[in-house]
């Protein structure tokens, strides 16, 4: 079920109705009604995997409940060994066996050997990596003794489970979801307002930008060896706000639909294309992920600490890592390295924390230093965005390549009847409204707020009706 589906908008209202009336007086039925529509949320996609969700959820639920009852270290690190490594073994199994495998064939075929691996044919289930990653940071938080095991299993299974973020997050934290779960929600208008607002802007996102750029965007890259240095540019542009658009309106249908069940999700996009250095975008994009890394990974490998040579490392190990979580694929890992290497400068310099305050352009030399630095920064991003959308390293450096050699910067005409000019004034125009409304959570929200929901609900349909481009990126994540 798509957040930009019809399935949706009926399911939505249904379940709404259900939680307010029926559970309008009592935690216990807002959480059974908000679970039931979470599994049936996920089955549309394949019910047989609600019995890996159901699977992940008790392995965490008993393992948090066995580490805080331990009466020794030693078990202790057992029970979280263990469910760690059931966890990440289920996750490896679905999405990294057959990559594995085929790399060691295709390692054994250099040297001069023969390998047959034994491939699985498997479906990866969607949402995966999401929910074992909230399940994850409970148990690890139970580890270190920051928060107590949830006894409570119902609660603990809406932790997980809950549908808004279940299959492309914002990745939630026991401290901040749990103790909401735990009382009864009370119907607050301003609040269930400012969701639908969300909800409709992150459609203008999804639906307006990310999917028209989708079009052009996979037009360039399928037939970039016949593309002039232009168009590549365009494509690389298109790519960046198509994933920003697509995930980013994810992240801002999910907090909005969690607000009209009075739940508040952690925010996953600060604004991240106005970042100053690849430092700032890190901190603003999928804020919800590159924290997990920080306090999960980052940290106990011992963080900033020690000398420089120890810090480099661990900023290596968390972008690769990062990358690899996206997919079994060596271009994300190696768009996990490329952003190591924009970090590295600003982390040898001590600069990496320089850029955590907020700014305002004016008409002065400073405004100037700040725009050209956005702008380098969203250069590099791009370029790092190639090789996350390639299908192959090679394809990367060959598109970069011929970007960069061709030298022809007219406008072309696609085989998709279009030129792309009304698009990129499309495309500008959004930016305009992002850095207008970067203060605000709610952009729909303020003044003529029902003059900019009719507009934006005009776009989502005028474009909505002739996009065939429905998924969500990060669904195969």
């Amino acid at each position: 079920m798509f957040f930009n589906s019809l399935h949706f908008a009926i399911f939505l209202p249904i379940v709404f109705i259900l939680y307010w009336v029926i559970g309008a007086k009592s935690k216990i039925n807002q959480n059974y009604i908000l679970i039931l529509a979470s599994y049936y949320f996920y089955s549309c996609w394949d019910w047989r995997f609600l019995f890996l969700l159901v699977f992940s959820t008790l392995l965490d639920y008993v393992s948090g409940m066995k580490i805080e009852k331990s009466q020794t270290p030693f078990e202790r690190k057992m029970w979280l060994w263990l469910c760690v490594t059931i966890n990440l073994g289920f996750l490896g199994v679905f999405k990294y066996y057959n990559f594995f495998a085929s790399s060691f064939a295709e390692l054994v075929h250099s040297f001069g050997f023969t390998a047959s691996p034994i491939l699985l044919k498997l479906i990866l289930p969607v949402g995966i990596s999401f929910y074992t990653f909230h399940g994850l940071s409970y148990i690890i938080d139970i580890y270190y003794k920051r928060i107590k095991a949830e006894k409570n299993f119902v609660d603990y299974s809406l932790f997980v489970s809950y549908f808004p973020l279940l299959v492309a997050g914002p990745i939630e934290r026991a401290t901040h979801l749990l103790p909401q779960l735990k009382v009864n929600r009370k119907f607050e208008f301003n609040k269930a307002k400012e969701g639908i607002y969300q909800i409709v802007w992150g459609l203008v996102k999804k639906v307006v930008i990310a999917d028209s750029c989708a079009i052009y965007a996979n037009e360039i890259f399928n037939h970039y060896n016949s593309m002039n240095s232009w168009s590549l540019i365009l494509g690389a542009i298109y790519f960046a706000f198509q994933i920003y658009g697509d995930f980013s309106g994810y992240s801002d249908i999910a907090l909005g639909t969690s607000k009209l069940f009075g739940i508040d999700l952690l925010r996953n996009f600060n604004y991240p294309y106005f970042s100053r250095d690849i430092a700032e975008f890190w901190r603003k994009w999928h804020i919800s992920l590159s924290s997990w890394f920080r306090d999960y990974l980052y940290i106990p490998l011992g963080g900033s600490k020690g000398n420089k040579l120890f810090q480099v490392r661990n900023t290596f190990i968390i972008f690769l890592v990062s990358g690899f979580w996206h997919g079994a694929n060596f271009t994300y890992v190696a768009w996990g390295l490329i952003n190591a290497l924009y970090f590295l400068p600003l982390l040898l310099l001590n600069q990496n924390r320089k850029n955590v305050d907020d700014f305002t352009l004016g008409f002065n030399f400073d405004s100037v230093r700040t725009l050209l630095n956005i702008l380098t920064t969203f250069a590099l991003t791009c370029i790092a965005w190639i090789f996350f959308r390639s299908k192959t390293i090679t394809d990367a450096f060959l598109y970069i390549k011929r970007m960069f050699e061709n030298q022809k910067f007219s406008s072309e005409y696609f085989r998709i009847e279009r030129y792309s000019n009304e698009l990129l004034a499309l495309v500008l125009l959004f930016v305009l409204i992002e850095w207008n409304n970067r203060h605000k959570l709610e952009p729909i929200s303020g003044k003529w707020s029902w003059l900019k929901l009719s507009l934006c609900l005009a776009a989502i349909v005028a474009l909505g009706i002739f996009s065939d481009y429905k998924e969500f990126i990060y669904f195969q994540f």
